[in-house]
């Protein structure tokens, strides 16, 4: 294919040594991930087996009104459940029968195991069995874990799409499965892109329903748009799925590689991929320009928080001028996170896992111009003097892509801007 990027560093961090942490962690719930998926997936409800906070949680990370109609709820667990007292089977038994009942339009239904529901030992998958023998063929119902106990919150998404790979349906179709949930408008301008370099048929997981046409086997190819569905991406695997490995795609450089890579799969001509890609990479870099000139020769440090880290870090550096000066990420996975690796400049720490009072300690001896981290630790920091990033801001906000690539620069610009604002402005 056709580059015009700069070209990768002759010293990546790919094979740069990486300082593993494990100790305690600044973590966000992984039930977090319905609030995305319940959006995505049109015909489905995702039902919480969990306590009264799980049923706050995701009242308060929605922002559900009073007169809306959520497709996600909580079947909460009471004292006499979590005592033992009641046959947690036949009471959730009885939950999913007055939910189907209320809500005929529920084609899949999935059942969310939390926290509480996995300290007693509640079999969701053998209920989600019995469920579905009731319920098909007009309702699936499959099963996984939000449980934020081991994990970070985007591995919600990761656990229900993995969960749905064992259930599609085998094919021989040489076909493009394109996986990881995205805004509708965004999707359709991938789809849009695939199209127009002949690419096709190309399925999207997760589809918007369940009636959406998807199969996988050994003729499957299939490409990440999210680098935190590595469970996802063993299914795939477990399947006879054959995987792209890409640079995620984020801002111009990640946008083309990645659109490089599948195009190089199906044989896509460099006059063809040049035609196509050439105005909006134009558009992307015009728009990275303009919105990422308060980043140039600034540093960065992330905290490990969403597994978006190691990609975002690719960007920052290489086409905002930015200094990474330490990349931390939940868990680092060669075949997903390896391509973006391969194109970060050598020089900042590459952490996995965390040891919070540990990192803490290092990012105040650093002093970056911006820290991305989680909600925990922004403030705390802003106290310090220390300019700050909301991590999960940048799963629920469009960035993919050569037409949020303006977009992605300027959520990371505008709090060095502010902070440049405030400095004149206290002079």
């Amino acid at each position: 294919m056709t580059h015009h990027n700069a070209p990768p560093p002759t010293l990546g961090c790919r094979s740069a040594p990486v300082l593993k942490e494990r100790g305690q962690r600044e973590v966000f719930c992984g039930l977090t991930g319905i609030i995305w998926l319940h959006r995505k997936i049109q015909d489905a409800f995702f039902l919480v087996v969990g306590s009264r906070t799980c049923a706050h949680l995701l009242q308060s990370a929605a922002g559900v009104m009073i007169f809306a109609e959520p497709r996600f709820g909580t079947a909460i667990l009471e004292e006499s459940d979590l005592a033992g007292l009641n046959d947690a089977h036949a009471e959730l038994d009885r939950t999913v029968e007055q939910l189907l009942a209320r809500r005929p339009d529920i084609r899949q239904l999935f059942l969310v195991g939390s926290c509480p529901s996995e300290v007693i030992k509640l079999d969701l998958n053998r209920a989600a069995e019995r469920l579905t023998v009731q319920y098909a063929p007009k309702v699936r119902v499959l099963e996984y874990s939000g449980s934020g106990i081991e994990t970070t919150f985007t591995q919600g998404e990761d656990a229900c799409l993995a969960a749905m790979v064992p259930v599609l349906p085998q094919t021989d179709a040489r076909e493009l499965l394109v996986v990881g949930a995205l805004p509708d408008v965004v999707e359709d301008q991938m789809l849009g892109l695939l199209a127009d370099l002949g690419i096709g048929p190309v399925r999207v997981l997760p589809a918007r329903n369940i009636d959406d046409e998807m199969g996988v086997g050994d003729n499957t190819v299939f490409a990440l748009t999210q680098p935190f569905l590595g469970d996802t991406h063993a299914a795939l695997v477990r399947r006879g799925a054959s995987h792209i490995a890409a640079p995620f795609p984020f801002g111009d450089e990640g946008t083309t590689a990645w659109l490089a890579a599948i195009a190089a799969e199906f044989g896509v001509s460099d006059e063809v991929f040049q035609r196509v890609t050439e105005a909006p990479r134009r558009r992307a870099r015009q728009a990275i320009a303009q919105a990422a000139a308060p980043l140039n020769g600034k540093s960065v440090f992330f905290f490990p928080d969403s597994q978006l880290e190691i990609p975002l870090a690719r960007f920052l550096t290489r086409e905002c001028g930015m200094t990474a000066l330490e990349v931390g990420s939940p868990y680092i996975h060669d075949s997903l996170h390896g391509p973006d690796l391969d194109l970060l400049p050598a020089g900042p720490q590459i952490s996995e896992g965390q040891d919070v009072d540990l990192q803490l300690d290092r990012c105040r001896d650093a002093r970056p111009d911006l820290t991305v981290c989680g909600l925990g630790l922004a403030n705390p920091l802003e106290a310090e003097g220390l300019s700050t990033k909301w991590a999960i801001e940048l799963v629920f906000t469009p960035v993919h892509f050569y037409e949020q690539a303006g977009d992605l620069a300027s959520l990371f610009a505008r709090p060095v801007r502010r902070k440049d604002i405030l400095g004149v402005a206290a002079e």
